[in-house]
């Protein structure tokens, strides 16, 4: 099964959006690692409908008009990771959560640190808000943007403004 993709720029910096025929599978960063998130073969595939829906529901989100996303998904990963990044969705808008907390609220109160790797191979940045993620001490913590994006989406987040490109 061929996976479909699409760059598109962003206030955050250029995204690239991955979707199979079922739903969004990635968003990867400009400088994202291949090893992070795995999905070929890659077709470059502009007018995908719901690489278009994800590219409309992201410009909404940046411009502060949207606050849940609703594209179909489609992340490939263990069963864990799949209750982790679901957990990761649940979320609300301008809200964060620790490590503890997400392992908590899946049922692994133990499982700090696997949550934390689960957390980094999630791949769908922003749709499912890994940068809500921090750690218990309130400390920002690694990000597959990198700590400025983190940064940039809680702040965009927790204030009425949008981010502009």
């Amino acid at each position: 099964m061929p996976y479909y993709t699409k760059q598109i720029d962003s206030p955050v910096g250029r995204l690239t959006l991955i979707a199979s025929d079922i739903g969004l599978a990635a968003i990867l960063w400009e400088n994202d690692s291949p090893a992070r998130v795995r999905l070929v073969p890659l077709v470059e595939t502009p007018d995908h409908p719901i690489l278009c829906e994800a590219e409309h529901q992201l410009a909404e989100y940046f411009a502060g008009n949207l606050r849940a996303f609703t594209v179909p998904l489609d992340p490939q990963g263990t069963p864990f990771q799949q209750r982790v990044w679901a957990a990761l969705r649940d979320i609300p808008f301008g809200e964060t959560r620790s490590y503890a907390a997400i392992a908590q609220a899946i049922g692994h109160p133990t499982a700090t640190r696997a949550v934390g790797a689960a957390n980094g191979r999630n791949p769908l940045s922003i749709i499912a808000p890994c940068h809500r993620v921090i750690g218990s001490n309130g400390a920002l913590t690694g990000f597959a943007g990198g700590l400025k994006v983190k940064q940039q989406l809680l702040a965009h987040e927790a204030g009425p403004w949008a981010l502009s490109a």
